[in-house]
């Protein structure tokens, strides 16, 4: 034979069978993460530029330095 549940643990019950039934309204979660995602990219972007740009100055004055020393 089963006890009745008390009114505090058939309450709580209740609010996480709502909770785990009830979907919600997801509309613009698919925009959302597209945004989310496009600023991730673009911070990753921008971060690689920034790197690439470094390295790139920096190998174009070793080369220039290598030159005028060989050249000179």
């Amino acid at each position: 034979m089963t006890r009745p549940l008390s009114e505090p643990v058939l309450r709580t019950a209740v609010a996480l069978q709502m909770l785990r039934s009830d979907p919600g309204d997801d509309r613009g979660e698919g925009v959302i993460s597209a945004a989310i995602v496009v600023l991730i990219m673009a911070l990753l972007g921008a971060a690689m530029w920034i790197a690439f740009n470094g390295i790139f100055t920096d190998a174009t004055n070793r080369a220039g330095d290598e030159i005028n020393r060989i050249g000179g």
